[in-house]
């Protein structure tokens, strides 16, 4: 009887543990709800947006999840870390074009997806991502989640 009242007892913890180890990274369904809201603010006030996603504030930074964008001269407009630098030079860990396929696929009104090899936050061993990607105006703008 103690054997599995102790059981009992750790059952729950364990599933606890890795539900809670699941919310730690964001799912494709937030990466999406996400890149929505990016352009609903970017068609409100761009300046804005921009200014707001590289804060992180309102919303554009949640866990592992954040939007980036580009211009139309190729360089970061909007990045935790990369804001002026080159995305339309920017290459996945593996060596991929990753910046030129995003604007390649980037269409107003469209979401497409870029998979590409790049490390989780704080990680070195790069994993699968995935990154929704869409046009707004003069922009390319993505969010990306882990696989």
């Amino acid at each position: 009887m103690k054997k599995t009242f102790g059981l009992a007892l750790a059952l729950p913890a364990i599933l606890l543990a890795g539900s809670v180890w699941a919310a730690d990274y964001g799912t494709p369904a937030e990466a999406k709800a996400m890149l929505e809201k990016v352009v609903a603010g970017m068609k409100k006030d761009k300046a804005k947006t921009l200014e707001e996603i590289n804060k992180g504030e309102a919303g554009f930074k949640d866990r592992d999840l954040y939007p980036y964008c580009g211009g139309p001269d190729g360089k970061f407009t909007a990045h935790p870390k990369l804001v002026g630098q080159s995305l339309k030079d920017l290459k996945d860990k593996a060596g991929k074009a990753l910046g030129e396929e995003v604007y390649k696929v980037a269409q107003e009104g469209k979401i497409s997806e870029v998979t590409y090899m790049w490390p989780r936050p704080g990680e070195d061993k790069p994993v699968e991502k995935v990154a929704y990607v869409t046009k707004i105006g003069d922009e390319v703008c993505a969010v990306g989640y882990y696989k």
